[in-house]
């Protein structure tokens, strides 16, 4: 390569290597503010439509679900809810596992996050994974109204839309999708191998699974 040819191209690299950070460094906050936006639009709507859960709970998780749904990849979790138990499934058992796994939630915490009223949530940082720039983790504080304080992640990943979509949460330390994982699995034991038994008893398996005492313990 002649001389004036080495010094653009290592001219372009450095800039390269100097833009790097700066690009990820803007991209992360960017992705804090975009989680904190998510986050804040939650919490009002939860505010909006409280009363509404005591008299149409329908209607209040086609609410939330609506919100939930652009930020959250619940089809990639409960995937990996399943985890190698998703391969014996049909598309349809696998679509009715999302939608059971979704409603499970509801069911179970929807209360709680109704009658917490002063809930204050802050994303303190967002960070993103330097070996792959399509991964990131979001730290937040969770303070409630007794003043309990709980530190939250967010496993965050780029969709084929180039999206950022929630794939996991911890809750002091505790996985919260590996926990449900290992129900499941624990399930399929239980039920012989047969999934359709699991998914069908999934809402009660969430209710079973107490998280609360899991983080206490933490």
């Amino acid at each position: 390569m002649p001389a004036m040819k080495q010094h653009v191209f290592l001219l372009a690299l450095l800039v390269l290597m100097l833009a790097g950070p700066a690009r990820a460094a803007s991209e992360a906050s960017e992705l804090r503010d975009y989680v904190n936006d998510s986050t804040q639009q939650l919490i009002e709507k939860l505010a909006q439509n409280r009363a509404l859960y005591s008299t149409d709970p329908e209607a209040f998780y086609q609410k939330m679900d609506a919100i939930l749904t652009d930020f959250v990849d619940f089809r990639r979790i409960a995937a990996r809810v399943m985890g190698r138990y998703a391969r014996q499934t049909t598309p349809e058992q696998r679509d009715e596992f999302v939608v059971s796994f979704k409603r499970s939630l509801f069911d179970t915490y929807a209360q709680a996050l109704v009658s917490e009223e002063n809930v204050d949530i802050a994303v303190k940082d967002a960070v993103i994974n330097p070996q792959d720039p399509g991964r990131a983790m979001v730290q937040m504080e969770v303070v409630t109204s007794t003043g309990n304080r709980y530190h939250v992640a967010y496993s965050m990943y780029k969709n084929k839309e180039n999206r950022w979509m929630m794939e996991n949460v911890t809750v002091e330390g505790v996985n919260v999708g590996l926990a449900f994982r290992d129900r499941f699995a624990q399930e399929m034991e239980k039920n012989h191998g047969q999934i359709q038994d699991v998914i069908d008893g999934w809402s009660d398996t969430v209710k079973a699974l107490n998280l609360d005492e899991e983080i206490d313990k933490s």
